[in-house]
């Protein structure tokens, strides 16, 4: 729609221009006649003067021409001649500027598109300039989504390729110790098939991280909205996780208002992101010893922080940790840490929900918050609920 508009207010402003520049047209050509026609007359009137005061250079002249040409044709000519030299002088700034628009036309068409045209006029010259600057602007723009994007995809296959390379050739070598009888009785041999089954488990799990996350970064998934109250599904969510935390050492804690905090959202991968952020503060966050769960409304956002105080996430690491296959230690695979596609998922469905997500970390702490719309009461619009 927005293209169908911008289309449309173009051809509207191409009709107008092109009507405007044909009345300036017009009304140069009688500026010019009128000048010459004045211009011509003062040059008789000059010349009767100097005939008549009997200047001789100016005489013979004059004589010459009345002799030879005749009155009428003379004023014709130096009428002509007039006309030519107003119309070339009247319209040589703007013929000027249009030589100027055409070479910066072919300098864009060369892909030289950081040129700019200098505005100089405030008439149809200077927005046809202006709009050529835009249409360039959008056109480098437009060239560098695609190279991002050509970018992007080769960045995938090759992160793809690496992850998935790992746990197949894992699996291909204990098979293959299974397969040649390399195995001393039937305890190594289910030893061997296990690591296998769990090589294949972290496979399906990336498949299955890779599969959602090109979902949602290409715009195919759709959200099944209802009111939740995001207290609630966290208060079931930890009730849930708190065995992991348990065994793992830590303490799970809800912090959250005693009123309802509702939101209109998808509850299925709401759920997926605090999973998400909760698992990664139970794996890197044990030094601390517990994960805090604080929920509250904040104007007109639902705002919820995952805290743990474990080891720091380093500042130059923060920028990208919503990135695709980002981990921040290098070392760590997909068997000891995720995918790498968890928080970038994460960051996906919040989008989605027209929320944001952020991270900060420093020795104390490091935490995680996700800004959620609120629910007014009303379908598709937000506020606070009770």
């Amino acid at each position: 729609m927005s293209a169908t508009r911008s289309s449309r207010r173009s051809g509207a402003w191409g009709t107008r221009s092109m009507r405007s520049m044909r009345w300036k047209l017009v009304g140069l050509f009688f500026l010019s006649a009128f000048l010459a026609v004045i211009t011509c007359l003062s040059l008789a009137i000059v010349a009767i003067v100097l005939y008549e005061y009997n200047w001789l250079p100016v005489r013979g002249v004059i004589k010459f021409l009345n002799d030879q040409v005749g009155p009428i044709p003379t004023m014709i000519i130096v009428g002509l001649i007039l006309f030519v030299f107003y119309v070339i002088a009247l319209s040589f700034r703007h013929i000027r500027y249009l030589e100027e628009i055409g070479q910066a036309v072919q300098m864009l068409s060369t892909g030289q598109l950081d040129y700019r045209i200098p505005i100089r006029t405030k008439d149809e010259m200077g927005k046809l300039a202006e709009n050529i600057n835009i249409m360039s602007a959008r056109l480098k723009s437009s060239m560098e989504e695609e190279r991002q994007a050509v970018l992007a995809k080769q960045e995938l296959v090759t992160n793809v390729s690496h992850d998935l390379r790992t746990p197949l050739t894992s699996i291909k070598g204990y098979l293959q110790y299974i397969h040649e009888n390399r195995y001393k009785d039937e305890v190594e041999l289910m030893y061997y098939a296990d690591i296998a089954y769990q090589k294949t488990l972290r496979l399906e799990r990336m498949v299955n991280d890779l599969f959602e996350y090109t979902r949602f970064a290409y715009g195919q998934t759709r959200l099944n909205l209802s009111r939740i109250d995001l207290r609630e599904l966290l208060g079931q969510l930890c009730a849930e996780l708190r065995l992991m935390a348990e065994e793992a050492g830590m303490e799970l804690a809800l912090d959250g208002p005693d009123e309802h905090v509702m939101i209109k959202a998808d509850g299925d991968k709401l759920v997926r992101v605090f999973e998400n952020l909760i698992a990664n503060a139970v794996r890197y966050g044990r030094d601390g010893r517990r994960v805090d769960l604080t929920v509250r409304s904040s104007g007109d956002k639902a705002e919820v922080r995952v805290i743990n105080y474990g080891e720091p996430i380093p500042q130059k690491e923060l920028p990208h940790i919503f990135d695709r296959f980002h981990r921040v230690d290098k070392s760590r695979s997909a068997d000891t840490g995720g995918t790498g596609l968890g928080l970038a998922i994460a960051r996906n469905i919040v989008e989605l929900h027209q929320g944001t997500i952020s991270a900060e970390s420093d020795e104390a702490q490091t935490c995680f918050t996700v800004r959620l719309p609120l629910w007014n009461g009303e379908d598709g619009q937000t506020g606070t609920g009770r």
